[in-house]
């Protein structure tokens, strides 16, 4: 079952310290980076250290850029290629204002079938292994069209899609609804609102050809091994804690890293008794070994 589960890219959380603790759990599960702007990445722009990420030790993983200009979309593309991707991921889903409206990416792709078609073109003219595309069910209500942007993409060489069950104009809130998956050229991997093998086997029982796990991971990473069967919940939420918090110091330092990590500790305690005042306490560390005693003292280690 691992090669039809994917890890889904989540924008400031999986990066490469979130996915090496995924991968722990589901050394064979498909990833996806968050996502990189082709802008950022073809300028070198230092002050993202995910543009020089090195993906060679990192398994099956795809790496996903947006962006609304296909020579820069190829020359991004031909980067991660260099950097050890699997695959491409181009993000034609993505609801925020700043990418799917102002910067004419991202979701906005879902409204110019033709501008997408000549991305994927040049993605796929600049590299040479897969490139695919994420997507959402629309715009909006009135215009649910993800079938025929699928079929755009297939056309320009891509080689499967993923949909997220929501349009655009819902953002995140509702239900994410899949419908059963239609006759397309290329596989359909089904995303949104799967936590349980029994949502997997739900999709699967649609026809779609994989599935992809979102924000269910937020706090329970180990949550990609139990549905592969690759592992379970740890006795000790906090171990994992303290691994994830080295990971992201490694990567980010001390003073970026505390402050970056927060968001993480509150997830991780999420249901636990007390878990209100540890987020509390937490929020306001800004130091890395007072953060880790904070983290022992609540789980007892």
């Amino acid at each position: 079952m691992n090669n039809q589960i994917f890890t889904a890219p989540l924008a400031g959380i999986t990066d490469k310290p979130f996915r090496k603790i995924l991968r722990g759990f589901a050394p064979d599960v498909s990833m996806v980076t968050e996502m990189i702007s082709c802008h950022s990445l073809v300028g070198g722009h230092k002050n993202c250290i995910r543009n020089f990420d090195d993906y060679r030790d990192e398994g099956n993983i795809g790496a996903q850029i947006f962006g609304a200009d296909p020579t820069l979309m190829g020359e991004a593309a031909k980067i991660l290629q260099d950097a050890g991707a699997k695959w491409i991921d181009i993000n034609m889903g993505c609801p925020v204002p700043k990418v799917a409206t102002r910067a004419g990416a991202g979701a906005f792709l879902m409204r110019d079938h033709a501008l997408a078609g000549r991305i994927i073109e040049s993605c796929v003219k600049s590299v040479q292994i897969p490139v695919s595309v994420k997507t959402r069910l629309g715009w909006d209500d009135a215009h649910k069209d993800w079938q025929d942007l699928v079929r755009v993409a297939a056309l320009s060489g891509a080689s499967f899609a993923t949909v997220h069950g929501r349009t655009r104009a819902q953002g995140y809130a509702g239900n994410a609804i899949l419908p059963p998956k239609p006759v397309l050229p290329i596989p359909i991997i089904a995303n949104g609102d799967l936590k349980t093998i029994e949502d997997i086997e739900r999709v699967q029982k649609l026809g779609y050809d994989g599935a992809m796990i979102g924000r269910a991971m937020l706090g329970q990473p180990w949550i990609i091994g139990e549905i592969c069967g690759t592992a379970q919940r740890p006795e000790n939420v906090g171990n994992v804690a303290l691994q994830h918090l080295d990971l992201i110091i490694d990567y980010y330092g001390e003073k970026a890293g505390v402050p970056m990590f927060r968001k993480h500790a509150t997830w991780y305690s999420a249901g636990m008794p007390n878990s209100a005042q540890f987020r509390i306490t937490v929020n306001q560390i800004t130091d890395a070994t007072e953060l880790k005693k904070i983290i022992k003292d609540f789980w007892g280690l």
